[in-house]
């Protein structure tokens, strides 16, 4: 099992200083637009 993996950057600003948010897995917060946003993993090779 590897850890899981974090973005690189902000998918609203582009900027790269995010830090985890909340106690949600995978939530994340932008500190240079402010903006929160969670990332998920659906599957590999999901039909529909």
């Amino acid at each position: 099992m590897s850890e899981r993996a974090v973005p690189f950057y902000c998918p609203y600003c582009a900027d790269e200083d995010l830090r985890p948010h909340g106690a949600r897995d995978g939530a994340w917060q932008c500190m240079s637009c402010g903006r929160a946003f969670a990332l998920s993993f659906l599957g590999v090779g999901v039909a529909g």
